[in-house]
C-alpha cells in the first residue's frame, strides 16, 4: 500500500486478517481504492507500517478494546459455546460486528480443573466475571480468563495439607520413574519409584497398576511449582 506523503515505494501493509471483521474481508478492497487504516505496528528493519482497516471500520469497538487494562475484571453473559471457546457478551462496551460477543474465553482459560467440554463449565446465558488478558487485534476480541478469577485447586489443597499427612488415592499413570496418584479432585502427586515399596523394584507395574487405590504419605508440598510428592512405603511403615 502506498501511503500519502510516501509515494516512492509502498510502506503500508494490511494483513488479510486486518482487512475487515466481516465474513468476507477480501471483498472489501480493490486495487486503486483509497482507504483509511490505523497503524498497529512499525517494522523499522523493513521500513514498513502494519495497518488495520478493521480498526477504523469499527472505531467504537477498537477504542473500547484499547481502553482495557491487563488484569482488569470484566463481567457479562455467556453468548455462545463453541468447540474452540466461549463468547461473552460484555456488560460494558459495544457489540461485535460479527461474533456473538466481544469477550472470548479459550478452552484452557475456562477452568483449572479437567473437563470434557466447555458446557461442563459454563452454560449459555450464565453470567461470568473474567480477567482481561489481551486485546486480539486480528478478530477484535477481548481475550478473557475465567479460571484466573478462581483459586487454583492446588493452593486450596495445600492450605489444608501438611507434610507427613496420610491420604488415600488412586493410581492414574505409570511412568518409568514412578507413579502419579490422585489424592483429591484435580490434585495429583508423584510417588517416586524408590518410594513405592521398601524392596527395590525396576518398574512401577511390578508393584501397582492404574486404577489401584493406595495409601500414601505427603513428603513435599511445593506451592510455587504446584508439585506434590508422595511416598507409599512410608505409609506402609506407618500402618505396621
Amino acid at each position: 500500500m502506498i501511503l500519502d506523503g510516501f509515494t516512492e515505494r509502498p510502506l503500508g501493509f494490511v494483513g488479510p486478517l486486518d482487512l475487515s471483521w466481516c465474513k468476507f474481508p477480501a471483498a472489501t478492497v480493490e486495487v486503486g481504492q483509497r482507504i483509511t487504516a490505523e497503524v498497529t505496528a512499525i517494522d523499522l528493519e523493513q521500513g514498513q507500517a502494519w495497518l488495520s482497516m478493521a480498526a477504523t471500520e469499527n472505531a467504537e469497538l477498537w477504542a473500547f478494546l484499547k481502553s482495557l487494562r491487563v488484569g482488569g475484571v470484566l463481567s457479562g453473559r455467556v453468548a455462545s459455546i463453541e468447540r474452540f471457546g466461549v463468547f461473552v457478551a460484555l456488560d460494558d462496551g459495544p457489540d461485535h460486528p460479527v461474533f456473538p460477543g466481544v469477550g472470548f474465553i479459550t478452552i484452557p482459560e475456562l477452568s483449572w480443573r479437567r473437563f470434557n467440554t466447555a458446557s461442563d463449565v459454563v452454560q449459555v446465558g450464565q453470567r461470568v466475571s473474567c480477567e482481561f488478558l489481551q486485546f486480539d487485534t486480528t478478530s477484535g476480541e477481548a481475550r478473557l480468563s475465567l479460571r484466573a478469577t478462581q483459586p487454583h485447586p492446588f493452593q486450596t489443597f495445600a492450605d489444608g495439607a501438611t507434610v507427613g499427612q496420610t491420604l488415600q488415592g488412586r493410581v492414574t499413570k505409570l511412568v518409568p520413574f514412578g507413579v502419579f496418584v490422585q489424592v483429591s479432585d484435580g490434585i495429583e502427586g508423584l510417588v517416586h519409584l524408590q518410594e513405592l515399596t521398601w524392596a527395590p523394584v525396576e518398574a512401577p507395574e511390578g508393584v501397582v497398576q492404574v486404577g489401584d487405590e493406595i495409601t500414601v504419605v505427603i513428603t513435599e508440598i511445593d506451592r510455587e511449582r504446584r508439585r506434590l510428592v508422595l511416598s507409599r512405603r512410608q505409609a506402609s511403615a506407618a500402618l505396621e
